[in-house]
């Protein structure tokens, strides 16, 4: 395993890396497991790994590495965590397993890395006064100021969120991770208004773009939760036009942006991206925000398949009807999000291995035709 001088894993994911990887699992899983992202030709898997849900303990560390090396060595090369997943922990328990997935063979040009910031890492756990902990552990640093706080939980600062980037990244063990997110910056607009929030966005958008020449990041996106499904007269909707106009002024004039990723909450109870017209598209029509980031050339990433745990636990008719030959809720609930056309990545968090099993089930079938798929839509309604 080499590495860099500082101490870090070299390397990102690749068109050649992650071509090869794919093709090791030709026959074992589903033909269109993988699919390009963007326009790089990198062959990402239609499933990948969070890691946000489960206890803060080291039995839950352990099983979290041990369900990364598993992932990667099984078909599913994208990994997703958070600074702030499990107060910190989250990303050491994601280094762990990706040193025993390298160790196994796995190459570090064959998978792919997504790391969040914004939320605070409270290492200690959530302490009784946040306002105290900011202002000992943000702004007595110089990374932040309480202008820059809103709910007591998150900054919206470049010095901040670069902090959290470069825990990360000494977290994992990597030198570079292939995409850094801005987790849920819509959290700002209550508390400043769109305006001001946008004017901070660009700023970190700046620093963001400052990372991906110094090789900490390749590209750039954002996390949201409500901002991309609420309907346009929400206060919380943010367009996805006007997002890559802060990160084409964060880019500078005549130079490429490289914001690329957008991740949101997408299941059969939550299905507002793909069915609510509320997004200017490339082309000049509205579309639902899926439909418009394709146009845009921005990847989706669905985050919340299980709709935190409840799919896995009760049926939905429509789904189960639609797919009788899967073995469970959980699967179906997957196969729903990851079958939706448009969406790149379904991330599915994980903290249990045996879950593991249930997602490795899903890569071995094809995504459902889109007739099948649509047929789903008309039931519920």
């Amino acid at each position: 395993m080499n590495t860099a001088e500082n101490g870090l894993i070299p390397g990102a994911a690749s068109s050649a890396g992650t071509k090869a990887y794919a093709g090791r699992f030709a026959g074992i899983l589903a033909d269109e497991h993988f699919s390009d992202f963007l326009n790089t030709r990198i062959k990402l898997s239609s499933l990948g790994v969070g890691t946000f849900p489960g206890a803060v303990d080291d039995v839950t560390d352990v099983a979290v590495a041990a369900i990364v090396a598993q992932a990667l060595q099984s078909g599913i090369n994208v990994i997703d965590t958070g600074a702030n997943y499990r107060f910190g922990r989250a990303g050491r328990a994601v280094g762990v397993g990706i040193a025993k997935a390298m160790a196994a063979g796995i190459q570090r040009e064959e998978f792919f890395v997504v790391g969040k910031g914004g939320f605070l890492t409270f290492a200690e756990g959530r302490p009784e006064d946040p306002l105290a902990f900011f202002r000992e552990k943000v702004v007595v640093k110089g990374l932040g100021k309480e202008a820059d706080l809103a709910q007591r939980v998150h900054c919206l600062s470049p010095e901040y969120i670069a902090w959290q980037l470069d825990t990360l990244r000494a977290q994992m063990g990597l030198e570079t991770l292939d995409v850094y997110l801005i987790d849920q910056p819509e959290v700002h607009i209550p508390v400043i208004g769109k305006g001001p929030m946008y004017d901070k966005l660009i700023d970190v958008f700046t620093m963001l773009e400052a990372a991906v020449q110094a090789n900490k990041i390749r590209y750039y996106g954002i996390s949201t939760f409500n901002a991309c499904r609420v309907a346009t007269d929400n206060t919380l909707f943010q367009s996805l036009t006007s997002l890559i106009g802060l990160a084409e002024k964060a880019a500078g004039q005549g130079k490429r942006h490289h914001l690329r990723v957008v991740q949101l909450p997408f299941n059969a109870l939550m299905p507002e991206a793909y069915t609510r017209f509320s997004q200017v598209t490339g082309q000049g029509n509205i579309g639902s925000t899926i439909q418009a980031a394709f146009q845009l050339k921005l990847t989706i990433m669905a985050s919340h398949p299980l709709g935190k745990g409840l799919l896995a636990r009760e049926e939905v008719p429509s789904l189960l009807e639609a797919m009788p030959e899967l073995a469970d809720a959980a699967q179906r609930a997957i196969q729903f999000v990851r079958s939706t056309p448009g969406i790149g990545v379904t991330l599915v968090g994980l903290s249990m291995p045996r879950h593991l099993a249930d997602l490795l089930a899903v890569a071995r079938q094809l995504p459902l035709p889109k007739g099948r798929y649509l047929a789903m839509f008309e039931k519920e309604e």
